[in-house]
């Protein structure tokens, strides 16, 4: 199995979503937590955006000593230097260079024919390449690019010194097919495409972000850019939790694996949410209320009688303590059972029974019956008994 490179956007491409900015106490903290949870790399900000966001790089390049420090710039001059002395103080360190390829962002973006961004390109990965090591290139709207055009981009990339491209699925217009489809054919066509890693940094436009993800590691790639709870540009990126799980749980599928400390996705995804002061929805894939919560009565039984059943990861793999149990209009006498149980009561099949017709009774008028319901029915009902 091949090992997948986690680069995580957060503090770059997902603050810059309406609602999510960040100050550099706040990006210094979701970095420590970051590294705990042992990302590869944490691309820290855009120096050029602001004195905040270059004080904040530098911050978390001066304090950070586990994941790589990556800070990203537009193929100027102006943007290199000023992302290289933000990263100055980094064990390790990446600048990440982008420039739009597609011919739409040429035309109405940019103003560039073919031949100028191709310079542009060349020219911002040779000057990276001065200050740093390790020089990230991504082809922004990768997607609607011209593939032979593409591939004529990656490989003078690679000759100016690229050691990762990444191939951005900017606003989330690929399907899984299509999308691992161009990361196959980059990996065939492109010379000494072996010399450097392949990304992915896929948006969620269509919903099919982190799928798109899985299809370029599927077809080679070996790094995926990513945020936590899935921030981001509009619809947000590919989720961390998600990607990471995904691979996890279905690793003899996928045929990779992450270095990613799994038990620490919860917490991240709390943090993340205290210093942004947003909620995640309740049924958000891996660390949302719901996702190891369960009413239905079948899938309470199930649960009761055999995690499997029903949850393909133990919410402790998560970082979460336990599943729940909610009591509801759909939930059953096995689970009614339990809690009380949980409470340190047993019921007998006859009280079980009474209680249950009262329970469901109730639920048919609140949306959740809480431990102090439980109570009062019990009572309700040992009153009758004594009548």
């Amino acid at each position: 199995m091949d090992r997948v490179y986690i680069m995580d956007t957060t503090l770059r491409d997902g603050e810059q979503a309406p609602g999510f900015s960040m100050n550099a106490q706040d990006k210094l903290a979701m970095a420590r937590k970051l590294e705990e949870l042992q990302v590869d790399v944490i691309e820290a900000g855009f120096p050029i955006a602001s004195d905040g966001d270059f004080e904040a790089v530098r911050r978390i390049a001066s304090t950070i000593k586990g994941p790589r420090i990556a800070g990203l710039a537009r193929t100027n001059a102006g943007d290199i230097e000023r992302c290289a002395r933000a990263l100055e103080p980094a064990d390790t360190a990446r600048i990440h260079v982008f420039l739009a390829t597609s011919d739409i962002h040429l035309q109405h973006k940019l103003g560039k024919t073919r031949e100028e961004a191709l310079e542009l390109a060349i020219k911002g990965v040779r000057l990276a390449r001065r200050f740093c090591d390790d020089v990230e290139f991504s082809a922004e709207d990768a997607g609607r690019t011209e593939v032979d055009y593409l591939c004529r981009v990656v490989e003078a990339v690679i000759e100016a010194g690229a050691t990762v491209v990444n191939i951005p699925d900017t606003v989330g217009y690929c399907i899984p097919e299509e999308y691992g489809w161009l990361i196959r054919n980059i990996r065939t066509r492109v010379k000494d495409i072996e010399t450097v890693m392949l990304s992915t940094h896929c948006h969620n436009d269509l919903g099919l972000a982190v799928a798109n993800s899985l299809a370029g590691v599927q077809n080679g790639a070996r790094q995926i850019e990513c945020t936590i709870n899935g921030i981001g540009e509009r619809a947000g990126n590919a989720a961390l939790e998600e990607v990471v799980m995904a691979i996890e749980v279905r690793r003899r599928f996928v045929k990779a694996f992450t270095g990613i400390k799994t038990s620490e996705l919860y917490s991240a995804s709390h943090l993340l949410s205290q210093v942004t002061d947003t909620t995640v929805q309740r049924n958000k894939a891996i660390v949302g209320q719901n996702a190891f919560a369960h009413e239905a009565g079948i899938h309470q039984d199930g649960v009761l009688k055999q995690s499997i059943t029903y949850e393909i990861m133990t919410p402790q793999s998560v970082g979460i303590p336990a599943n729940r149990l909610v009591l509801g209009k759909h939930s059953g006498r096995h689970a009614l059972r339990h809690r009380y149980q949980e409470l340190g009561i047993e019921l007998d099949n006859q009280v079980l029974e009474q209680i249950y017709i009262s329970f469901t009774k109730l639920a048919d008028r609140q949306k959740l019956v809480d431990d102090r319901d439980l109570l009062a029915l019990l009572q309700h009902q040992e009153q009758c008994a004594n009548r």
